[in-house]
């Protein structure tokens, strides 16, 4: 790809009049203020609206190097479109591997005391009930809401690094520091929970029927959002979305640092973390699960009780977290801890080696 300046030079606008009224790429310090262009644009970047993405592209290029503009700009949303298609991916690796481990963790955060003595119990009982075809039950939900949850995760997260690379434009080292892979996994959970709040919602209904506890039997994931919606409306669907962005605001800040850290740890001197064999990535992967569901339960096991609890159960999440306290003591915050770290290290190996191997297919083809 050619190089260009970064500002616009008086003489390149004399001599180069933009021929449309909306010119692909202004100067920086026009970016954020042209009338013409009501594009979000940070620092010396501008995102563009394209068909259901953002897509991220240096500014400051001068006018008669269009050729040059326009291919920053097709390569960027190309890289866009491959985060979001490799995040899928990785996500749908993620369930085949790992939805047993979250069944037994959900039954176990949402059962009344004493109705299993373990994660082993609850395995038992749901093969004695419904055969291995139990240990997969409610997994329609994630496999339905996977791909556009994870291909949301990635693609926000890369476009975060973007955001906070043109946040600091005069920076010196164009490596993102470990608190700044931090943020950007943590702003990447903003967006993704609008896909994941109702997708969890249905598939913790459906995971907890099979205990046995009452309340509705439901047909199906569909089933589900039409029994919640003529409940509650968009409300009743989206129930634990606030306690969904507290698990993964700072689940998703911790599991994409560890994930880069230890690609950086594992890399040979002289080579590129892109260079990694199958092996690496799947340790990379595993050790970002790990530290993810380390500090993600209490939340989540608040969010579970929110999600499958009868309307009006909870006033929200403070109250369920003084409630679940009061009632179990703080330990029941941390149930389900086993099952989660047992599922986190080989469903988010998966996930990266998922999401690793399809980049590297489709920056083959593409």
């Amino acid at each position: 790809m050619r190089s260009m300046p970064d500002t616009l030079r008086r003489s390149d606008m004399e001599n180069h009049a933009p021929s449309p009224p909306r010119p692909l790429f202004v100067p920086e310090t026009q970016a954020g203020s042209c009338p013409l262009i009501p594009d979000l644009s940070v620092g010396r970047f501008v995102f563009r609206r394209a068909p259901f993405l953002w897509t991220c592209s240096l500014v400051g290029t001068v006018m008669s190097d269009v050729p040059a503009a326009e291919e920053v700009h097709r390569s960027s949303t190309a890289d866009s479109v491959k985060s979001f298609i490799s995040g899928g991916v990785g996500g749908v690796a993620a369930v085949l591997v790992g939805h047993p481990f979250d069944l037994t963790k959900t039954r176990l955060q949402t059962a009344p005391p004493g109705t299993y003595t373990g994660a082993i119990d609850v395995v038992k009982k749901a093969l004695a009930r419904d055969g291995v075809r139990g240990l997969y039950r409610g997994v329609v939900p994630p496999l339905l809401g996977v791909t556009p949850i994870f291909a949301v995760s990635f693609w926000a997260y890369d476009t975060s690094k973007l955001l906070i690379l043109g946040l600091t434009p005069n920076r010196t080292n164009k490596e993102l520091s470990i608190p700044e892979l931090a943020t950007a996994g943590f702003l990447s959970a903003i967006p993704t929970t609008l896909v994941t709040a109702p997708v969890e919602r249905a598939k913790v209904l459906l995971q907890v029927q099979g205990q046995g506890q009452g309340g509705p039997q439901y047909n199906g994931v569909f089933d589900v959002v039409k029994h919640l919606y003529r409940e509650g409306g968009l409300r009743s669907v989206f129930r634990g979305s606030t306690a969904t962005v507290l698990r993964d605001g700072p689940g998703s800040a911790a599991y994409f640092a560890a994930y880069e850290v230890t690609k950086k740890l594992l890399t040979p001197v002289g080579q590129s973390p892109s260079e990694l064999n199958l092996g690496a990535i799947i340790v990379a992967g595993g050790a970002a699960g790990v530290a993810m569901w380390s500090i993600a339960i209490p939340p989540d096991v608040l969010k579970s009780r929110i999600q499958s609890a009868p309307t009006g159960t909870y006033s929200g999440f403070l109250d369920c977290a003084r409630k679940t306290i009061a009632a179990d003591g703080v330990a029941a915050l941390w149930k389900g801890l086993g099952p989660a770290m047992a599922r986190a290290f080989p469903a988010n190996a998966a996930t990266f080696l998922g999401v690793e191997a399809s980049k590297k297919l489709l920056d083959k083809f593409f």
